[in-house]
């Protein structure tokens, strides 16, 4: 500021300076620059005095326009980050205890997922502190998954973050053939915030929020209900829920407390260093799993720890457009790309079936053995391809195009059971025709004429031998048919499945 008023004082000066004083006396002019002179000496009376009179002495706090000073150290490591992050209030009670208990007294387990959580544990917490969400929410993976991104429980809730199949899918969390993305590092972490961040929103209370995340909002709501109804307080230790959901929070406060105050609980926690581990590099091609993890001169099983939503053993660039590396291996594999010289870089592709047919028959047709066929596309024994199924196979030398966007991200696998049948001898009754036969057994003409070498609009005579192949329970029925002369031949051979309607799943949590 000083600085600037010197500079203000100077052009004051200057402008008295240059006024002219030419001309008589009592002139316009001489008035005019007796004034400007005045003016300035003025201006020089009013500015405080530039070079500071007497000794100098020390600012005292209350001159400070501010006292608020940000830390110039950053936290040592991650758990210290974290901890200045808490801002959850906290739960005591008998279960935090006993759970407490259960974790301090299982050193290894400790170790083991507090180890497996460093690679992803610094890319939560800076999501938590952009959104300005409590740093607890980073020890979440704790409880769903002990940080296994490759997770899956008994009710189908995979990944570290533990998503439902629909949950998953209202949080745009693509689930097909080639990836699951609810097991998506990046992925899973943006939806499972995102859902927190709505469940805080409608219930005004973290360990509500946290209830319902693990419960499903729709249960929460309803027993909060309830016991408004009732009269009584509707906080997460009144209401009534599953043993689950009572115990889910009390978890999270236990390894928060130990987190906190780990000489407390004899826990030796790890190292993890307040650095990213990984970060993302954009594929260009279609690429295999194994190809990919030597270009970034990285272990496979590390690779596939940082992106376990991977499902095949190719990466489609239409759908996995970005990978994770750790982050020094990310320019190597940079580098490695820009010099591979040794071909192609993915030898899978993906292959739409025409029509529902037999593994045997698909194998057949890609060039596969059955065997190979099965194992990578995990098919299990005794089932069909269904028409329009994608599948991974071998990529032939002449195919030189990536695999579509829209197959990559929506390509599915559906089976059905393969069913046995049994070819079975029916005698024709009086007017019996080809339709008839068919419409009683449940098959197409155009099968019925086939096994009998007619056409479709054939006619039986009474009485001739009528060849079907039947599913083996409808060929034991058909022998029970009064009036009917059926021979049953032991001849086995698979059939297209009769089309179903899918069982209505029970709904789950989430």
């Amino acid at each position: 500021m000083t600085m600037y008023k010197l500079l203000a004082l100077t052009a004051v000066l200057a402008l008295a300076g240059c006024a002219t004083t030419s001309g008589p006396a009592g002139s316009d002019v001489a008035v005019e620059t007796r004034e400007k002179k005045a003016a300035a000496a003025e201006a020089r009376a009013a500015l405080p005095s530039v070079i500071p009179q007497g000794p100098l002495s020390a600012i005292q706090p209350s001159e400070l326009s501010s006292q608020s000073v940000t830390a110039l150290e950053p936290p040592a490591d991650l758990w210290a980050r974290i901890r200045r992050g808490f801002a959850m209030p906290n739960l005591e009670n008998d279960l935090v205890r006993r759970h407490e208990q259960w974790y301090s007294s299982r050193p290894d387990y400790i170790e083991r997922m507090t180890d497996r959580s460093r690679k992803y544990l610094f890319h939560i917490v800076e999501e938590l502190e952009r959104r300005n969400m409590p740093t607890e929410l980073a020890l979440l993976p704790f409880i769903e998954s002990a940080f296994n991104p490759q997770a899956v429980s008994s009710a189908r809730a995979a990944g570290m973050w533990q998503f439902m199949p629909a949950t998953g899918k209202d949080f745009a969390l693509k689930q097909n053939f080639f990836r699951d993305d609810r097991r998506d590092v990046l992925a899973s972490t943006r939806a499972a915030l995102d859902y927190l961040q709505k469940l805080h929103g409608m219930f005004g209370d973290w360990h509500l929020a946290l209830a319902a995340y693990n419960w499903g909002e729709g249960n929460v709501g309803r027993a909060i209900q309830r016991n408004q109804r009732a009269g009584r307080e509707a906080r997460y230790t009144d209401i009534n829920m599953p043993d689950e959901t009572r115990n889910y929070v009390p978890k999270l406060q236990a390894v928060k407390n130990i987190v906190m105050s780990p000489d407390q609980f004899r826990a030796d926690l790890p190292l993890i260093e307040n650095h990213p581990y990984f970060q993302s590099v954009t594929l260009s091609r279609d690429m295999d799993v194994e190809l990919a993890a030597r270009l970034a001169d990285v272990k496979l099983d590390d690779f596939k720890a940082l992106n376990p939503q991977l499902n095949r053993p190719v990466i489609l660039a239409a759908g996995t457009p970005q990978i994770l590396l750790p982050w020094d291996n990310a320019t190597v594999f940079k580098r490695n790309f820009d010099a591979y010289n040794e071909g192609k870089f993915a030898t899978w592709t993906a292959w739409s079936a025409p029509a529902t047919m037999s593994v045997a028959e698909a194998a057949r047709r890609v060039g596969m053995s059955e065997s190979e066929l099965r194992t990578v596309n995990s098919i299990p024994p005794r089932m069909l391809i269904k028409s329009g199924s994608v599948l991974i196979v071998p990529r032939r030398a002449t195919v030189q195009n990536d695999v579509t966007s829209h197959v990559a991200d929506n390509g599915q696998l559906s089976l059905a059971p393969e069913i046995v049948t049994r070819r079975t001898v029916v005698r024709a009754g009086k007017h019996d025709t080809v339709a008839s036969i068919a419409r009683r057994y449940k098959l197409s003409a155009m099968q019925v004429a086939d096994w009998n070498d007619v056409g479709t609009s054939a006619a039986f005579r009474a009485g001739q031998r009528v060849v079907l192949h039947l599913p083996v329970r409808s060929a034991r029925a058909a022998v029970r048919v009064p009036g009917k002369n059926v021979k049953q031949v032991s001849t086995r051979q698979a059939a297209k499945p009769t089309p179903r309607r899918a069982p209505v799943q029970p709904k789950k949590r989430r």
